[in-house]
């Protein structure tokens, strides 16, 4: 039987993801701060902390920059289980330059790493942070299954991304540990720069090996 997915967000990314993971089967709950209904989501709902209380799973997608403030209100309930982290460190009072986001962290540190620390007993693993949310469930790309890139300290909890990706038809590449989401991180610029220079979302990364 599928896990109990519990999704922290209800914006395009949390939504996509809860209703492709729906219909593959998982039990899916949607949080938000007032755990109030969600519209476009016909599936339970409930604030941040009981959602995590009842997951198995859980996905953060929340913005980057309340991302921090929500993680330290539920590290209680976070504690033991593997969260998707699929947020950026997106500076919301700064314009992007010729389509270059703007972010809030340097270059050796990453929102990740400042959500385990608020966190330390969860299992974070970076994901869905490089691709838009049109592609994230069963992307069809001419190139074939694209590749996610994945960080985390948790093998374990590695392990279930990577399990839970293949079902959405995807390619995992773990790249270690934490630190290495200073490096995945930055792929959201990447990605943003031909969407917001000339509106072209249909792409997605991916690696390939000798």
């Amino acid at each position: 039987m599928s896990k109990r997915v519990g999704i922290l967000g209800t914006g395009a990314v949390g939504l996509t993801l809860a209703q492709g993971l729906q219909e593959l089967g998982y039990d899916v709950s949607v949080g938000s701060r007032s755990g109030k209904a969600v519209e476009g989501w016909n599936g339970a709902v409930g604030t941040f902390k009981t959602v995590v209380n009842t997951a198995e799973l859980v996905i953060l997608a929340v913005k980057g920059a309340a991302a921090a403030e929500v993680v330290k209100g539920i590290a209680g309930e976070l504690a033991g289980k593997t969260v998707l982290d699929t947020t950026n460190p997106i500076d919301p009072n700064t314009a992007p330059q010729d389509g270059v986001l703007a972010y809030f962290t340097g270059p050796n540190e990453s929102l990740m790493e400042m959500l385990q620390a608020a966190a330390p007993d969860a299992h974070f693993v970076k994901c869905f942070n490089s691709v838009g949310a049109a592609l994230m469930v069963k992307p069809q790309l001419k190139g074939g299954r694209p590749t996610m890139f994945l960080a985390g300290n948790h093998a374990g909890a590695k392990t279930e991304a990577t399990e839970l990706l293949d079902r959405l038809e995807w390619d995992a590449a773990d790249m270690g540990p934490a630190t290495a989401a200073r490096a995945i991180e930055p792929l959201c610029m990447l990605y943003c720069i031909p969407g917001l220079t000339h509106n072209e979302w249909s792409h997605a990364f991916k690696l390939l090996q000798a």
